[in-house]
């Protein structure tokens, strides 16, 4: 099969090419977008990661497409219904990082309430005094999490691991596993108002964009920190630097921002289609998060270890030899 593999990185490629010992393989580091689609307008497979665009326009330009093999567990970045009606196959990577995340969650949160950026730089510089450095424990703190999936599960027991009390949300609750770990579920206004720290692990969807918005905020008590590994656009982006500036947030770990793809790619705003195609206000949002003394961002990283991304790579080329064979797996999207 004639094969795209997109956004590669260098660590990736060795794996990857596994794929040409028995297809006609194009690897780049280039998302798959608008701009360039037509270059890989013969292709019968896109292997994408998160910042490719498999929209309507995109999918339109690929008219030998047959499968979309994505090298992430969500699909956000398809448009699964012209897939489904072109009979195009949707396969992922449903489980590769769920400690991966799960443990991010908590680099973030030690870093703030340790103050470990802080205390580095400074030391660095010469300067061992403890002025502004004073942190705070996590034993005895309340963590909610958002969201009890694989990922949010590992965070409840690493939490648990901390000496904190846990809740949770969510819209299908896994009692037994709430009775095992000795958890409590909650629903969203309680845990809102009960919680120290807050970290979300729900998927990025139309029912979840602005899921924590001026309201929610409002609800939090004074202080609390937001932990965010899921989706930027999970969060209302306004809505937090309002609540930071006010001290509703003590302080925010992201690893995901709503305009990442394109704070990427600053050059893009002194074209005039960038421009009409993204919120602009939102990007210049994100840029004001990147400088806030508050705020710790990473850059979507938080699944990035050598097993997490071992993982995706093995899975991503079993699951194209699969629907070679007729026996697709971890399809989310059926060609039929």
């Amino acid at each position: 099969m004639r094969i795209g593999v997109f956004e590669v990185e260098s660590w990736e490629r060795e794996g990857l090419e596994r794929l040409s010992e028995s297809h006609d393989v194009r690897l780049t580091r280039e998302p798959l977008r608008g701009r360039n689609a037509e270059e890989f307008s013969d292709i019968e497979v896109a292997v994408p990661f998160i910042y490719s665009q498999l929209d309507a326009p995109v999918l339109e330009k690929l008219p030998q497409l047959k499968l979309v093999s994505t090298r992430s567990t969500g699909i956000n970045h398809i448009d699964a219904d012209v897939c489904a009606a072109r009979k195009i196959t949707i396969c992922n990577v449903p489980n590769y990082g769920e400690n991966t995340v799960a443990e991010h969650v908590f680099a973030l949160l030690l870093t703030i309430s340790h103050k470990v950026h802080d205390a580095i730089d400074r030391t660095r510089k010469g300067d061992f005094s403890f002025e502004g450095l004073r942190g705070f424990d996590l034993a005895g703190k309340t963590i909610g999490v958002i969201g009890t999936g694989s990922i949010g599960e590992h965070v409840i027991r690493i939490a648990l691991g901390f000496g904190m009390r846990v809740v949770a949300f969510d819209t299908r609750q896994r009692d037994d596993l709430a009775r095992e770990l000795g958890f409590e579920y909650k629903s969203l206004n309680d845990l809102l108002g009960k919680s120290d720290v807050i970290t979300l692990h729900v998927p990025g969807s139309p029912k979840t964009q602005h899921m924590i918005g001026h309201e929610q905020f409002n609800q939090m008590k004074r202080g609390t920190v937001l932990i965010n590994t899921a989706r930027g656009s999970v969060v209302d982006t306004r809505a937090m630097m309002q609540a930071l500036a006010d001290g509703r947030l003590l302080a925010a770990g992201l690893d995901v921002l709503p305009e990442e793809p394109t704070v990427r790619e600053e050059a893009e705003l002194l074209h005039s289609m960038f421009q009409k195609e993204h919120d602009l206000e939102m990007l210049l949002a994100d840029h004001v998060l990147l400088r806030q003394r508050n705020v710790y961002i990473t850059p979507h990283t938080a699944f990035c270890t050598k097993e997490a991304v071992q993982r995706i790579i093995d899975v991503t080329v079993h699951n194209i030899g699969a629907f070679q064979r007729g026996d697709p797996q971890n399809v989310v999207v059926a060609s039929s």
